[in-house]
């Protein structure tokens, strides 16, 4: 079976090491930056499964790089935050990250996040967006599933959102991942606990706002007025619930105009 190949993005070097050894010790390949500047270079040109993204990197801000690798690709990224850094976390998972460690963390987390994440996004290969598929470029025998609500197009095989005018809104694979469990269960009230089990998240207290601010984030992506949400309802005490009715099609240019 071909490695999977991690990128570490660190400029502390004993972290770097640390990361590499660990990683390297469980069967994936790694590659380092302790800068970040080369790391769009490093994603076109080799075959990147996911990225270790420091959000300190001295005169580099990792969040701004954050931003910039999600323009050109969907390569999975964990945030490497240090443990006082809320906002920072929540400013990460806004602009694409999948999910974030915290300094000082121990080996076995790093592993179980960073299989949870390539486990959820079904990581076998690159995340550069030249190998993905393109739109209108699926043969007649290559169709996949698509669910179709309120005027949207969702193509999970494309990890893809299409809305009312075609257009793709260009969804982080945690969002999608988040509107692919509601578009399969519609009108069903999910409670916090079963939407952290059913995305592949991390464990949460009461206290935690993860899965909340996953809902808002959304929200901003397909609600009309996400202050006044019609599709994503809030089930007071209880969770969410996707409100709006869903059809399963099999997936073409023609029935997304449709849609």
């Amino acid at each position: 079976m071909e490695k999977q190949i991690l990128l570490v993005v660190e400029d502390d070097p004993k972290v770097r090491r640390l990361l590499r050894n660990v990683l390297e010790g469980e069967g994936f390949g790694v590659r380092e930056s302790d800068n970040g500047d080369e790391v769009l270079t490093l994603i076109d040109s080799e075959k990147i499964d996911l990225i270790t993204l420091d959000i300190h990197l001295g005169s580099r801000n990792g969040l701004e790089l954050a931003r910039e690798i999600r323009r050109v690709s969907v390569v999975p990224i964990i945030m490497v935050t240090g443990q006082d850094d809320v906002i920072d976390r929540v400013v990460g998972l806004e602009v694409g990250a999948d999910d974030y460690i915290t300094k000082p963390f121990h080996v076995r987390e790093v592993i179980a996040r960073v299989r949870s994440v390539l486990r959820r996004a079904g990581r076998g290969g690159s995340g550069n967006m030249d190998t993905l598929p393109q739109s209108g470029a699926v043969p007649a025998m290559e169709r996949s599933r698509a669910f179709c609500f309120d005027g949207f197009t969702a193509i999970p095989d494309r990890l893809e959102l299409l809305d009312r005018s075609g257009e793709d809104c260009m969804l982080t694979s945690g969002d999608f991942k988040l509107l692919t469990v509601f578009l399969e269960r519609p009108k069903h009230v999910l409670s916090r606990d079963q939407l952290m089990d059913l995305t592949g998240g991390t464990e949460w207290s009461p206290l935690d706002r993860t899965v909340d601010n996953q809902v808002a984030r959304l929200r901003k992506k397909i609600e009309s007025d996400p202050s006044n949400p019609k599709l994503i309802k809030t089930v007071r005490g209880v969770g969410y619930t996707l409100a709006c009715n869903v059809r399963v099609v099999q997936w073409s240019e023609s029935s997304a105009r449709s849609a």
